[in-house]
């Protein structure tokens, strides 16, 4: 913003300059061209005036040296003609006396007793003349004419325009100082800004922005980050601490409630035993659930960057480690694809990913089947079963919180699929649900090759909540 602010500040100051110093420099070199013009004319009027007293009175043996010490002076170009065009004097100028310069339209119009200016061009560039008719009253007895070559006017032209250009350059310095200045001081508020909330995004806030420099309103932001991020630090630390807690508080009592229910079985009568066995049930299934909120919960609350993992590592190992479990079930454990190499995912995601989506799917595969874990290009990991599957609605609530199929008769919790999707996004990939070919669930995790490179704060979770397994749909 610093640098947008400068450009801003110095494109302004250069359209000002450019509106003031181009119009200024414009009109200082057509005023500096009239006056030298007028200059030469008047200077040709007295000379003409001079040089027509010598030729009436017959001193033509006067003009060169009259005319000479002009152009010594001056540097300009004299020619006097008499009245029929024939060359009597010149100097500073090639012509000799007795050419006849009759035809030439400046001569002619000034032996008309009109005077002549302008400009031509010659070899040596642009010459500014003014031709001027020697007469009294009505007689005419002469002409004179005087050039000069126009660099002695540009060249004072350009003079100007590099004092123009160097005074804009200046000022163009000064304001780049100023503008600097003045940038540094609006946007450090906004720099302390954008530091902080990397540090609040990252999971803790070390350093707040400054809220003692800068504009009012920069000031008055800074001040209100500062207290929403630390009553949002209060929330946070509030609820870590109830993950904490709650986790020790709520499973001791649902341990003692289930071996409370275990011991009632030899009073009961038998006919009450499957109600106790489904209450037991529902106090395990209650326990596995505070479990997975409190796993959630601690995923949640905790913030971490993903670091380069082996993917094909992690799916060898739990492979192996789901292989004895699936051949109990009568379900063949399949390992398939292409090496995918390094992923980026947060510490300890890829081992819970897979276990809840294997766990997810071995409950559902009939004996004979076939449980098939594949990578494809991409960093893309597959997880296909041939059960029931899912219709296109359920696939879509599937990754809601507590959500179960109506036509769903295991134990799960809901949150399994869930903690999955936060996982995977923790990590910077997205999961999906499909339906596989022949029937069962396509369970799609794409990720980002190490080579994309890593996105700051592109998930949240720790390890230690990473590896908390929840093998719950």
């Amino acid at each position: 913003m610093t640098r947008r602010l400068l450009y801003s500040y110095l494109g302004l100051a250069l359209l000002v300059l450019v509106g003031l110093e181009i119009p200024l420099g414009y009109l200082y070199s057509r005023g500096e061209t009239s006056r030298f013009a007028q200059t030469v004319e008047r200077d040709a009027t007295m000379l003409a005036e001079v040089t027509e007293e010598n030729i009436e009175e017959g001193n033509l043996a006067e003009l060169p040296t009259l005319i000479g010490d002009y152009t010594t002076r001056t540097g300009g170009q004299v020619v006097v003609v008499d009245r029929g065009g024939i060359v009597l004097a010149a100097s500073g100028s090639p012509l000799r006396s007795g050419t006849d310069l009759s035809r030439e339209a400046d001569i002619a119009t000034a032996l008309r007793n009109e005077p002549a200016t302008g400009t031509y061009t010659d070899s040596g560039g642009e010459v500014l003349y003014a031709t001027q008719p020697g007469s009294s009253g009505t007689t005419i007895r002469g002409a004179l004419r005087l050039t000069y070559p126009m660099t002695m006017v540009s060249e004072r032209v350009h003079r100007i325009w590099l004092a123009l250009a160097l005074a804009g350059a200046s000022v163009l310095a000064a304001v780049a100082l100023v503008a600097f200045t003045l940038a540094r001081w609006i946007t450090r508020p906004l720099r302390t800004l954008q530091r902080a909330t990397t540090q609040l995004a990252d999971g803790r806030l070390t350093n707040p922005p400054d809220a003692d420099s800068g504009p009012p309103e920069l000031r008055e932001l800074a001040a209100t980050f500062t207290h929403t991020a630390t009553r949002l630090q209060q929330l946070l630390d509030a609820q870590q601490a109830f993950a904490a807690e709650a986790s020790h508080q709520l499973k001791t009592p649902l341990t003692a409630l289930r071996l409370r229910l275990e011991n009632f079985e030899p009073y009961l009568d038998p006919r009450a035993h499957d109600s106790l066995d489904e209450t037991i049930g529902e106090v395990e299934r209650l326990g596995r659930m505070v479990q997975g909120l409190l796993a959630l919960a601690r995923l949640e609350n905790s913030a971490t960057t993903p670091d380069p993992t082996d993917l094909d590592a992690v799916l060898a190992d739990r492979a192996a480690t789901w292989e004895s479990l699936a051949a109990e079930q009568h379900v063949t454990l399949a390992h398939t694809g292409t090496a995918a190499g390094l992923v980026w995912a947060i510490p300890g995601a890829l081992e819970q990913i897979i276990d809840n989506l294997v766990a997810n799917a071995l409950r559902v595969s009939p004996p004979g089947t076939t449980l098939t874990l594949t990578r494809a290009p991409g960093a893309e990991l597959r997880v296909i079963d041939q059960g029931p599957g899912m219709p296109p609605a359920d696939r879509e609530r599937a990754f809601d919180r507590f959500w179960r199929a109506s036509d769903s008769h295991h134990d799960g919790t809901g949150l399994g699929l869930p903690i999955v999707r936060h996982l995977v996004r923790a990590s910077g990939g997205e999961i999906t649900l499909h339906a596989a070919p022949g029937g069962g669930l396509d369970a799609c995790v794409r990720l980002r090759p190490v080579g994309i490179g890593r996105r700051r704060g592109a998930g949240n979770g720790s390890p230690r909540a990473a590896r908390t397994a929840v093998p719950t749909r």
